[in-house]
């Protein structure tokens, strides 16, 4: 039942080939999360008998309610390097009109919004399932939350282009921007950027900006404290996932957890917040 229609760098189920409870486990996920898209970890997991079933039912009462502050905490706290933001004239130099920056606006403000809270979710999921000590030891940063956060509205994002589809010269650029603030494992591509592929010179606008800080080493310095506060917040939170481990072997799904959360989620959340601060909103275009 594995698809890699989307040219996926690890097997997952597509959301089109999905049938019976993976489908209908689709479904709820993008009506919880008020998104238009299935992450890749959720379809990856689909791969792995019982996998998809325990973790979301693990998972989805913590992102109906005890993660939200949390991860909005990570959204407003993260200490991010200075970037100079994309001027008016820049953008519309570039051929982005306000069209293009309202759907780019939509693609960094919907992965910015399910990033952190994935980070928060599945970090107190491992730390639930791997140690039951630490969740215990773990206490929440000492932050007042502030509780009038809104989640963006649910809009139809673009089709995420397949990475065979993408010219050689862009491919190369995602994969290059995919590496950025990685310490190890650049093969799982984060679908932001094939999102964000149908606009190549925003692409390229945004890697001229992060380069100083990927050779400055400020973006593995992010990503290692997203990872930390992602520890941090998930293990005060584990105690709050009441389910228990199946009868199938559940060392391959915390593997495959784990290498998502400390990789692409905790990339992108650091990462896809400074490229959000530095894109301005429609109307100051």
């Amino acid at each position: 039942m594995t698809s890699l229609v989307d040219n996926d760098p690890v097997p997952a189920i597509g959301e089109q080939a999905a049938t019976g409870e993976t489908a209908e486990i689709f479904a709820d996920i993008r009506s919880t999360l008020n998104v238009e898209v299935v992450n890749l970890i959720w379809r990856h997991l689909a791969n792995f008998p019982g996998a998809l079933q325990w973790v979301w039912a693990s998972l989805k009462p913590l992102y109906l309610g005890p993660a939200i502050l949390p991860a909005d905490n990570i959204r407003k706290t993260l200490a991010l390097p200075h970037l100079p933001p994309l001027s008016r004239d820049t953008l519309r130099a570039a051929g982005l009109d306000v069209s293009a920056l309202s759907t780019i606006r939509a693609i960094l403000d919907s992965y910015q919004h399910t990033n952190a809270l994935a980070l928060v979710c599945f970090s107190a999921f491992l730390t639930r399932f791997q140690s039951a000590e630490a969740s215990q030891k773990a206490t929440l940063f000492p932050v007042d939350f502030d509780k009038s956060y809104i989640p963006p509205s649910r809009v139809a994002l673009p089709r995420l282009i397949p990475m065979t589809e993408v010219r050689p010269s862009l491919a190369n650029l995602i994969y290059e921007l995919n590496g950025f603030g990685e310490d190890g494992d650049t093969a799982l591509v984060a679908s932001m950027y094939r999102h964000l592929a149908h606009w190549p010179t925003y692409l390229a606008l945004v890697r001229t900006m992060l380069v100083p800080l990927q050779e400055s080493g400020e973006l593995q310095v992010l990503v290692a404290a997203t990872r930390r506060i992602g520890d941090s917040l998930g293990a005060a939170l584990a105690s709050e996932l009441s389910t228990t481990a199946p009868r199938l072997e559940i060392e391959p799904v915390l593997h495959s957890v784990r290498r998502f959360v400390r990789h692409p989620i905790a990339r992108m959340t650091g990462v896809c917040a400074l490229i959000g601060c530095a894109t301005p909103r429609v109307t100051t275009v």
